[in-house]
């Protein structure tokens, strides 16, 4: 499994070195956009019906202010605007840090 060795924020990015020696790096308000939190995609009933979500928003100047490692598999970001509640894979995160190159 490939995981996070190192997080660190470097100026308005997280920077993440993983066990395979790769870096990513995913700007604070990609990062927020990005949200898999039910709060931010909506959740979706057995019927494919969609409920609540967030209209997409310009996240600039919305910073990460710390993190904590949900077992093996996900880090939990806070966000300067309160938001906490995404679980970001290891798998999503590595995604996110590709399509930011």
């Amino acid at each position: 499994m490939i995981a996070p060795q190192d997080i660190q924020m470097i100026g308005s990015e997280i920077a993440v070195r993983w066990n395979d020696g790769k870096e990513t790096y995913i700007t604070f308000a990609s990062l927020r956009a990005a949200s898999p939190s039910a709060e931010v995609r909506g959740e979706q009933d057995i019927f494919g019906n969609k409920y609540g979500g967030e209209v997409p928003k310009n996240y600039v100047g919305v910073e990460v202010t710390g993190w904590e490692q949900i077992g093996n598999y996900a880090i939990r970001f806070e966000f300067s605007d309160g938001h906490r509640t995404g679980l970001y894979s290891y798998d999503l995160l590595r995604q996110l840090g590709e399509q930011a190159k």
